[in-house]
């Protein structure tokens, strides 16, 4: 049994304006605030993976470029840049679902590893068990049919992607994994990004579209392989359009479950401002020491 892997976090933030001069040359206009903002929380998700995930050994924060990378960050943090795991003809991006497909290309990545948005925060304690065993990857699915949303779209197209390359029809149903931390096995998406390499490149763009993927090729591979175990991650569904600031606090100073995910939504800079600073005197509280990764 693997007793250490790694964790990959893919982390923007939107208030640095030379990713800002990047984002108006290359797609115009302002971008989405809740897409792209900064709570200020990334080095508490450190800490969380710190105290509750022993067995990570590196963490990889990826990100656009250097002014990306956080003050704090000490050298114990991986700092990966797009440049460095995705080819120059396709940068400068903002499409997430494209940074996710080169994570496997990251120099020096352990063969199991467990892929993060950087909303995703480890609240509770976690053993290696939880996502691997047996050389399978623990990961829920659901049959889907219908696919009218952006998202969808782009899962379906993961999903005839993956049977594809294993040789299989397309179905009328596609699988879709649980959204959660992404446990994944490096080998394996090397080998499904070679075989889909000549048309995933063809709808590489700087943003979404209804031609592209996301991580989810990767897990439907998997699925169709036999490499998953159906056994899910419990997680709490934080969504900032119905849930105040006090009520995320209270959460973080005592969760039910081990993840928590914390969605952003649009809102006034007043309320940001407020909530923001009551999310972070809860992680404050609750993580006070710094992890590895900070100075």
């Amino acid at each position: 049994m693997i007793d250490v892997m790694d964790a990959v976090v893919t982390f923007v933030n939107g208030l640095d304006p030379v990713w800002q001069a990047q984002y108006a040359k290359t797609v115009g206009g302002k971008a989405l605030a809740k897409r792209f903002r900064d709570w200020g929380i990334l080095k508490y998700w450190m800490r969380g993976v710190e105290r509750h995930m022993p067995f990570i050994e590196n963490v990889f924060l990826v990100v656009s470029g250097p002014t990306q990378v956080p003050e704090w960050a000490s050298p114990k943090l991986k700092i990966v840049c797009h440049e460095d795991i995705i080819p120059k003809e396709y940068l400068p991006t903002f499409n997430s679902g494209d940074i996710e497909l080169f994570l496997h290309r990251i120099p020096g990545l352990s063969e199991q590893f467990i892929y993060f948005n950087d909303d995703m925060h480890p609240m509770m304690d976690c053993k290696v068990e939880d996502f691997f065993e047996g050389g399978k990857v623990k990961i829920k699915f659901r049959r889907q049919l219908f696919y009218g949303s952006l998202h969808k779209v782009r899962s379906r197209n993961g999903d005839l992607y993956a049977r594809k390359a294993l040789g299989m029809k397309p179905g009328l149903f596609y699988v879709r994994p649980q959204h959660s931390c992404s446990p994944m096995l490096k080998s394996e998406n090397e080998k499904i990004f070679e075989a889909s390499w000549p048309e995933l490149k063809k709808h590489l763009a700087p943003v979404r579209t209804p031609e592209g993927v996301n991580q989810y090729i990767y897990h439907d591979y998997l699925y169709y392989k036999g490499l998953t175990t159906p056994v899910g991650r419990n997680y709490k569904h934080i969504s900032l359009a119905v849930w105040s600031g006090k009520r995320v606090a209270d959460y973080i100073a005592a969760p039910s479950l081990p993840f928590a995910c914390i969605n952003d939504v649009d809102m006034t800079e007043e309320r940001f401002q407020e909530d923001r600073a009551l999310i972070i005197e809860a992680f404050e509280k609750r993580y006070p020491d710094k992890s590895r990764f900070e100075k």
